[in-house]
């Protein structure tokens, strides 16, 4: 059976590594638009900064 090409699934992008910080309670975490999230802490300043070592391990500007 013939399968025009033009009718092939789309593959989306890798996800945007869109990195953001979320309080639980009195904690707070990073989170990033791959999936990764960052353990959580009680400085929200901690958890900036394992924010920003993901992203310097995916080779982006801070």
């Amino acid at each position: 059976m013939y399968q025009d090409p033009s009718d092939s699934p789309v593959h989306s992008p890798a996800p945007a590594h869109s990195i953001t910080t979320v309080e639980r309670g009195s904690f707070c975490l990073a989170r990033c638009g791959c999936g990764w999230s960052g353990p959580a802490r009680r400085s929200r300043d901690r958890a900036r900064t394992d924010a920003a070592e993901h992203r310097s391990c995916l080779g982006e500007p801070g």
